[in-house]
């Protein structure tokens, strides 16, 4: 253990900046671990060359400190490495949902989770990739969700003085509120199986949580080697109210207007454009016009170091 080398990338505006404060405090936990090493990101997807240049200089071990932008940007980054050469990958949760490291079974307070990453065990867990009518190509790791999702995303990111939960739940109301946007789609799953028609949301996820606490893939789990799917029928407004609760308890699937199951591989087409996020980033927001997504499984494509 003592040989390892580890690289830790920070995110220091994760949390409305609140994670360089918090992450002043982590420098003592890894003495004794080997080769730590620090470095900050200082532009967006800067966290992706950084991850991919410590695969190259021979690190071990590559963990993410931020939130779950930070870890979607680091995991591109591995992959983009060779096999052989690639890093495994660890989080120290510091964003606003830290839906990933929950995901993951890792402790959402920072020195709990690095304290247990440090001395962790290994698992391999899948993960996805999209594709969108353009060839614009990026890998997931928790979740995709489309057309309600993306919205509540964009939404949470013009709410500055919130944090957490608290910020997505007030972006879902302003979503139902402000746009009540229907797509309408045709959906392909694993060549064969379609399904057609307007819908107001379709989560894909790899793990069952996100939004800070929403449970939209409620079977989802990160290492079974297949991505699970829901499909929202176009509801009215009070529709939308009442399965709030649902999707924050992971009910939703005993509601008609809710159709779940799961895929290795989906093929979305919509009349409109698609806005929607990828680890709560935006991936094509409304100046996009992004209309046909592929989306497919890599199993057991990441180790991942997670608590004992």
């Amino acid at each position: 253990m003592a040989d390892r080398r580890i690289k830790l990338i920070l995110n220091p505006n994760a949390d409305m900046g609140n994670a360089w404060k918090l992450a002043s405090d982590l420098h003592y936990l890894a003495e004794g671990f080997g080769q730590v090493d620090w470095t900050g990101t200082v532009y967006p997807t800067h966290a992706t060359q950084l991850a991919r240049q410590a695969a190259e200089d021979g690190y071990d071990l590559v963990v993410a400190v931020g939130g779950d932008g930070t870890a979607h940007e680091v995991i591109n980054g591995l992959m983009e490495a060779k096999v052989e050469k690639r890093p495994a990958f660890s989080i120290v949760p510091m964003g606003s949902g830290n839906d990933y490291a929950a995901n993951l079974g890792i402790p959402n307070e920072p020195e709990i989770a690095l304290k247990g990453i440090l001395t962790g065990k290994s698992r391999w867990v899948d993960l996805g990739y999209v594709e969108d009518d353009d060839g614009r190509r990026e890998y997931w790791d928790n979740t995709i969700n489309i057309g309600f999702g993306g919205t509540v995303t964009y939404m949470s990111h013009r709410l500055p003085l919130l944090r957490g939960f608290l910020m997505y739940f007030v972006a879902v109301l302003q979503t139902i509120i402000v746009h009540y946007n229907v797509l309408d789609v045709k959906v392909t799953i694993d060549d064969k199986e379609t399904w057609e028609g307007q819908t107001l949301m379709i989560a894909l996820c790899n793990g069952p949580r996100e939004g800070g606490g929403f449970t939209t893939g409620p079977s989802a789990i990160l290492d079974d080697g297949i991505l699970n799917y829901s499909i929202t029928d176009k509801v009215s407004r009070a529709m939308m109210f009442r399965l709030i609760p649902e999707f924050m308890s992971g009910t939703q699937e005993r509601f008609k207007q809710i159709h779940p199951g799961t895929f290795k591989k989906m093929v979305i087409n919509s009349k409109q454009p698609l806005y929607l996020h990828t680890d709560g980033e935006m991936f094509a927001g409304f100046s996009h016009s992004v209309h046909q997504l592929t989306v497919e499984i890599l199993p057991k494509a990441l180790e991942v170091i997670v608590p004992s």
